[in-house]
């Protein structure tokens, strides 16, 4: 872990969130992962485990729960599921500072005008996922091919108010053969 570089907050450790909050806790980023207790249970017990073509991980992870979660992150990287988005915002709220930065990967548009509305346009980055992952009733992620990447940046709207895709700020797609 590197106390000096930015803290990320993942909610949730399945296939997406536990898959790339794992990736960066493997590059000793300071990652924090926010679960139900029975899943951070699992998670204290054996650690975070990644089955990939890209190479597999087991590893001890910083893990907290809605009752636990202490202090404020500079990136949330939201991965809840769209039907519990009111749930998930209100489980990070605590640790939403002036300056985090929310990125949301879900399914669909719907969350990011929620998103704007609980905490402000200007830390909404649109983001986007490509993996193709699993979590199994063990609690293994097991990503299923060698294509992964997430891509995040600006949103912005036209001239008609009407959302348009995001603009990328940064993007990072490997696709090894």
């Amino acid at each position: 872990m590197n106390c000096d570089g930015p803290r990320f907050l993942v909610l949730g450790a399945g296939a997406v969130g536990g898959y790339f909050g794992g990736r960066l806790a493997a590059a000793k980023a300071d990652v924090t992962f926010l679960v139900r207790p029975a899943r951070a249970a699992a998670l204290s017990e054996r650690g975070l485990v990644i089955e990939s073509p890209m190479g597999d991980l087991r590893l001890p992870v910083r893990v907290a729960t809605a009752d636990t979660l202490n202090g404020v992150f500079d990136t949330a990287l939201l991965t809840a599921k769209a039907f519990d988005l009111e749930q998930a915002i209100a489980t990070i709220r605590p640790a939403v500072g002036p300056g985090t930065a929310i990125l949301p990967v879900l399914n669909g548009l719907r969350h990011l005008d929620v998103l704007d509305a609980a905490f402000g346009p200007e830390r909404v980055l649109g983001g986007v996922a490509y993996i193709a992952a699993t979590l199994t009733a063990e609690g293994t992620i097991r990503h299923l091919n060698r294509v992964h990447g997430i891509a995040f940046g600006e949103r912005s709207r036209s001239a008609t108010g009407s959302r348009r895709s995001p603009e990328p700020l940064r993007q990072r797609r490997s696709t090894h053969r």
